[in-house]
């Protein structure tokens, strides 16, 4: 119980940092305070997995990384992934893992498109 009030805790912090931000600020991250908001109640750990399932397709880092609206978009599908367990499967053994693998992953067809690209 004490882990969801910290949690929560956290969180209401976060709104009122974000709420702070000016306009200024939210141009220098490319997003509006609605999409801001929206990547703070994201589960801490997808970055990571959009990172690791990226990497499964082929992707670097910095290939996932160089349009930021399409990345933002792939963090956004991923927070609402409900194969979760399925996500953590492949990703333990990314190493060996094809694409094929994880033919489940919402974002798979982004991964796969910008790998052609």
């Amino acid at each position: 119980m004490f882990e969801r009030i910290k949690a929560l805790m956290e969180r209401w912090q976060d709104v009122k940092e974000i709420n702070a931000l000016t306009d200024r600020d939210l141009d220098d991250l490319g997003m509006s305070r609605d999409q801001v908001q929206a990547f703070a109640r994201l589960p801490h750990d997808v970055a990571d997995r959009v990172k690791h399932m990226a990497a499964v397709f082929g992707l670097s880092d910095a290939e996932l990384h160089r349009d930021h609206a399409a990345y933002l978009e792939l963090l956004s599908t991923c927070g609402t992934c409900r194969e979760r367990a399925h996500c953590a499967h492949v990703l333990a053994d990314a190493a060996r893992d094809l694409p094929v693998d994880a033919s489940f992953c919402l974002n798979a067809e982004a991964f796969a498109a910008q790998t052609a690209a």
